[in-house]
Order: C-alpha cells, then structure tokens, then sequence
C-alpha cells in the first residue's frame, strides 16, 4: 500500500483524516492563492487542491513512491469568493455581509501518485442567523476567525451562527470525508487502517 501524504498545515484537515483511520505524513506546500481573471469559485478551489497536491508531490525527495492529498475550501456569497479576514474591519464585513444570508461552502480534494490526479469538488449551503455587530465584534476578539475561510469557523464558536446546513459538514470545516474516502480508494489506500492495526 502506497504511503499517504496530506499537502496542508490545516489542524482540523489533519484531524478529520485521522477520524477515518488513514495514517498520513503531514508536509508542506505553498502555492499563490490568488484568484485568477473570470476564474469562478469551483474551478478556483479545484486549482488550488490540484496545485498544492502537486507542490507536496514534487517537495517529495526523488523516488519516494506515495500519494499526495491536497484541499482548498472557499466561502462563497453570490458568486464572490471569501477569503481569510486581512484584518478585524475585513472581518466584520464579512460576517455583517452572511448575517441572515444563505452562502455556499465549496470544498476541493485532489489526489495525485506521480501517474495521474483524481479530483472532486463538493458544495455546501449554509445559513447564517442574523448577527449583531457586537457579536461580530466579540467574535473577532475570540481570535478563532483570523485563519478561516469566509472569518468563521463551523467546528468552533462560530458555530453559534449557523442555523442550518444541506451538505457536508467535513467539507465545511475542510475535507469532505465520504468523498476523500472514496478518492483514496481509487488509489489503493483504504480508510480504518487504524482500526486493523489495534
């Protein structure tokens, strides 16, 4: 069985691919984020997981066989992607904006094994309870938005603003479980490993 590698230094991604069992090596790959010219958000986030499964394959020393994930998560409002708040103004005007709002998350995985890439992208819809600028306020002073897609994340406080989701929960907070599994299946790598190795 082909090593996995997760091409993040995403905490919660790494958590929920432990969560079904998949041993991996963590390792590093930075790439340009910036939206290219019409580029629309699903094709955006797919970009970047391709991009940064393929930055941690080539950042593999030469003739290290295995596969390398990489993923990418965009908040999107009416078509304009989200991106991390740049500062405590950005910030509120972001969650003011998803305040009583509906918004799609979108979620992209990429696999590749030096042979061929294999990618998904999955959507979410969430909805936002209306906000408070005080809220908002006491939010950003929490320091949990300062990293997170869209200024909010749905794991933590955060939470408390979301009255509802259709879709995926994993890909809102990062990595789409059902869809990640099947992916490294097609790859020879099966989720519950850990689970054997008891």
């Amino acid at each position: 069985m082909k090593p996995l590698y997760l091409a993040s230094g995403s905490p919660r991604r790494r958590e929920l691919l432990a969560q079904i069992g998949v041993p991996f090596t963590a390792i590093s790959a930075d790439i340009d984020e910036t939206p290219l010219d019409q580029e629309t958000p699903s094709a955006y986030v797919e970009r970047l997981a391709r991009g940064k499964a393929e930055a941690g394959r080539h950042a593999l020393a030469s003739g290290v066989e295995g596969c390398v994930l990489g993923a990418d998560t965009a908040v999107v409002l009416q078509g304009r992607i989200l991106g991390k708040p740049v500062d405590q103004a950005d910030a509120l005007s972001m969650l003011l904006s998803l305040s009583g709002r509906d918004h799609e998350v979108l979620t992209a995985i990429a696999v590749v094994d030096g042979q061929h890439c294999e990618t998904r992208v999955v959507r979410s819809r969430v909805c936002f309870r209306l906000i408070t600028e005080q809220e908002a306020l006491a939010y950003w002073a929490s320091g949990e938005p300062r990293d997170k897609a869209g200024g909010y994340g749905i794991q933590g406080l955060g939470a408390v603003f979301v009255a509802g989701l259709e879709g995926s929960y994993s890909a809102v907070v990062g990595l789409p479980l059902c869809e990640t599994a099947e992916l490294l299946g097609h790859f020879g790598i099966p989720c519950w490993q850990t689970l054997s190795a008891r």
